[in-house]
């Protein structure tokens, strides 16, 4: 009698997963899997759309121009579109989704990874929404010089929406809960401006207070040292917290 012999096959290592750009797109289609979510992407569209429209309609002279209409349909989502970041990161732990997640991916940083660039290719939707929009409208108006638009500030305008989204996932990543992480987002920098308009902090406000530093970007074309005041900002608002939840993430115990 002969024995069989027995091949063993060897099982998937721990590294055999889904390539970053799959997860990305899981990471976006989790953005719309969620009611609240959905409502809100919604909410951002017609809000675009009704911006534009009521430019096209009841705005005047330079109002209609390209780039005032741009800096205008680009606010919800960047108002907005911190919201979709932060649910897109703290709702892993408010629906006890991470243990699958992490279970399924065991490297967090991958996770995390996809998550910024879910941000990042949202945020290039949304942007090309509000171009769309505003081109559109801008077309309609037919007012003179409404294509005078610096390309520089075009590119300011797109540089805020992705800096607001991304502020949002550092957001969510940092406290890992939607309500706080939100309420934070929005209080946090009102309450650094209220105190940076005391005189003896006004030198600290000037690159810190992100009311000042990175309003102008959808207003003008910004020179070296107003960058160096966003990036001064953006370091205190979006890389910190970002750091912090990244570190959160890798290190903390899921549930």
């Amino acid at each position: 009698m002969s024995a069989a012999t027995l091949t063993a096959v060897p099982a998937a290592g721990r590294d055999d997963r889904p390539g970053l750009a799959r997860l990305t797109l899981v990471e976006l289609r989790k953005m719309t899997d969620t009611r609240a979510g959905f409502w809100l992407q919604l909410a951002i569209v017609a809000l675009t759309v009704l911006i534009a429209a009521a430019v096209a309609i009841w705005g005047v002279g330079p109002d209609k121009q390209f780039g005032s209409l741009l800096g205008a349909t680009i606010q919800p989502a960047s108002i907005l579109g911190p919201v979709v970041g932060v649910l897109l990161v703290s709702s892993e732990w408010s629906q006890r989704t991470a243990q699958i997640t992490f279970s399924l991916v065991p490297r967090r940083g991958r996770v995390v990874a996809a998550k910024l660039l879910a941000g990042l290719a949202w945020s290039a939707v949304a942007f090309a929404l509000a171009v769309l929009a505003a081109a559109i409208s801008a077309a309609v108006s037919g007012v003179e010089g409404a294509w005078d638009v610096p390309a520089g500030l075009v590119l300011q305008d797109a540089a805020y929406v992705v800096i607001q989204v991304l502020g949002g996932i550092a957001f969510g990543a940092a406290l890992l809960a939607s309500a706080p992480a939100i309420v934070l987002y929005f209080v946090l920098p009102i309450g650094w401006a209220i105190v940076g308009s005391l005189s003896f902090l006004e030198g600290v406000a000037g690159w810190l207070d992100s009311s000042r530093t990175m309003d102008q970007m959808v207003n003008e074309v910004l020179s070296a040292d107003q960058w160096a005041r966003v990036a001064t900002t953006v370091a205190l608002w979006v890389v910190v917290p970002l750091l912090i939840g990244t570190w959160r993430i890798l290190r903390g115990e899921v549930r």
